[in-house]
């Protein structure tokens, strides 16, 4: 039945959650996988009343990397200009919360850091081993890597193959918050804390983190400006302004 449906999708206040669904492969991404995250990132995109998505794996899983199977039968489980699983190489301008239970590995670990968040819970293992199959984490691993955690540490973990259990992955600054039990919960949390914000705020506060570490000190502000100057004059900071001074929820427009 997961191969029929490798991706599942449903709503809950606001937030999108992704479920990649192919448990009997420990959710391995193939091309159908790929191509149905990449839709729901569309969907999120495209929908005014979703604030922000949480994507995650079904049966404790969240991906343990590419489908060795499908590489064999010469399949790759990548979109046109998006990346593995639809989203190493491209980001949705609303934020994606990666929910990790069990295995974040391979591509999997680059599907995870891809996303801007990740809650982990306290029993997963996040690892880059594809120098132990002969091949080299070039979905983000060894570019993206670097930039989240210590680059000596990402060398070790590239070089040796070896794992790192969630703990470690918070300690080293990879992880946002560790959880007992299925992270999904924790994410849950996390996604209503963003939700329940400005969705041109949240919009533009990506959008400069993601960005700015390729700008230089002289074209900093200038690029920060044109991204957030609009938030400041639209009709939702007129609204969270109103909503602090009468003591009430904003209700946002996204305008």
């Amino acid at each position: 039945m997961s191969e029929e449906n490798p991706v599942l999708t449903q709503v809950e206040d606001g937030v999108l959650i992704v479920t990649m669904n192919r448990p009997e492969a420990k959710n391995a991404m193939n091309k159908a996988q790929a191509e149905g995250i990449a839709a729901a990132m569309d969907r999120l995109e495209a929908d005014g009343d979703l604030r922000c998505a949480i994507l995650t794996g079904a049966n404790g899983t969240f991906c343990s990397g590419m489908d060795l199977k499908g590489f064999l039968r010469g399949e790759r489980p990548s979109i046109e200009g998006r990346g593995f699983g639809g989203l190493t190489e491209w980001t949705p301008s609303k934020p994606v919360i990666a929910a990790v239970d069990g295995y974040a590995l391979a591509g999997g670990l680059e599907l995870a850091i891809s996303c801007d968040l990740i809650v982990a819970s306290s029993g997963s293992k996040f690892g880059i081993p594809e120098s132990k199959r002969g091949l080299a984490a070039a979905a983000g691993g060894l570019i993206k890597l670097p930039r989240q955690i210590p680059p000596r540490i990402a060398m070790e973990l590239a070089l040796t193959g070896d794992f790192i259990d969630a703990q470690r992955a918070y300690d080293l600054g990879l992880v946002n918050r560790v959880v007992e039990g299925p992270a999904i919960e924790g994410a849950k949390e996390l996604a209503r804390a963003i939700a329940a914000n400005g969705p041109l705020a949240l919009i533009a506060s990506k959008a400069v983190i993601r960005q700015s570490h390729t700008w230089s000190d002289q074209d900093m502000w200038t690029n920060q400006g044109a991204i957030v100057m609009p938030v400041f004059v639209s009709e939702d900071a007129r609204e969270g302004a109103a909503a602090f001074a009468e003591k009430r929820k904003p209700n946002w427009k996204g305008k």
